[in-house]
């Protein structure tokens, strides 16, 4: 792998500098909503990237849902592929470069969840035993929490408080379970390559063992986030930096493996739909539009791929 694209920083030299945000009392209107919001609308101006705890989600959900990936991706070959998801098929099982040499070392289950009129469950692995369950009720939970963070950004940008979930029309959700195998090599393979998520907006859950990576100087320098237990690290991606005509960063990450552990995270990425406009929301005096024209996200999506 090319110099530029091997990891800079260890896994594990954790960084405090992305904030950790307890979201209690955010629905008090009086409280504590307004110093939550001030928080979060920081982080999102100056890294695109913070942890949200006290969030709502019970944790019991969120430990069922981690034991049983580790619990599928510990199944024999044969049951995983029964999930293949090759040759277009919409969710299952993908595998890449620890059994087929490429650069990303992982192996991902994809759910596509929402709008629910299109879950196929004969994609969704039946084995082990709950796993159907939890999912739903997991992608139903962060599809709520989703919509609430986004109601303080719309808020934060002078809007009513649906016009970020609004200008997503039907939103569409993704819920990809990554496992990253332990790696012998660690310092020439990255996990997953830099990039910065074309959606709205991705919560994403890590477990302790580290390897997520934020930089906002352009990768200049990189920090690997600190893993806190039962958050939930929230990344704005294209779509909603452009609603915000750039007030707000897309989170530019990436994510390293390394030779001890082997590392699970579950991402959920909230879409708009494919018809959906792209275009700033609301246009600041004095600024100009970071997009020449309105586009369709189908459109977006096609130019950044």
């Amino acid at each position: 792998r090319d110099e530029d694209e091997r990891p800079k920083v260890a896994y594990n030299q954790f960084s405090s500098e992305i904030p950790v945000i307890s979201l209690a009392g955010i629905d008090e209107v009086d409280g504590r909503r307004a110093e939550i919001c001030k928080k979060i609308v920081e982080a999102c101006e100056d890294w695109g990237v913070f942890q949200v705890i006290d969030h709502g989600v019970d944790t019991k959900l969120i430990s069922d849902m981690t034991r049983l990936a580790r619990e599928f991706f510990a199944l024999p070959p044969e049951d995983k592929l029964k999930f293949d998801m090759s040759g277009g098929k919409k969710g299952g099982f993908i595998v890449s470069s620890h059994l087929q040499a490429v650069q990303d070392w992982r192996e991902i289950v994809t759910y596509f969840s929402y709008p629910t009129k299109t879950r196929d469950y004969s994609r969704w692995p039946d084995k082990p035993e709950g796993w159907i369950e939890a999912t739903r009720e997991y992608s139903d939970k962060l599809m709520g929490l989703a919509c609430k963070l986004l109601e303080v950004l719309s808020e934060a940008m002078g809007l009513e408080k649906e016009a970020l979930t609004k200008a997503c029309v039907d939103m569409d959700q993704k819920v990809v379970v990554n496992y990253y195998p332990k790696c012998p090599q660690p310092d020439l393979t990255l996990g997953l390559k830099r990039h910065t998520d074309p959606g709205t907006i991705t919560l994403l859950l890590q477990d302790q063992v580290g390897g997520l990576q934020a930089t906002r100087d352009n990768g200049k320098s990189w920090i690997t986030v600190q893993p806190v237990d039962g958050a939930f690290v929230v990344n704005l991606g294209d779509h909603g930096h452009y609603l915000s005509n750039g007030r707000f960063k897309n989170a530019d990450h990436q994510a390293v493996v390394n030779s001890n552990y082997s590392r699970l995270s579950i991402a959920t990425f909230q879409n708009p739909a494919p018809e959906a406009t792209v275009y700033p929301l609301k246009i600041r005096e004095g600024e100009k539009s970071v997009l020449e024209e309105p586009i369709t996200f189908a459109e977006m999506y096609r130019r950044k791929m």
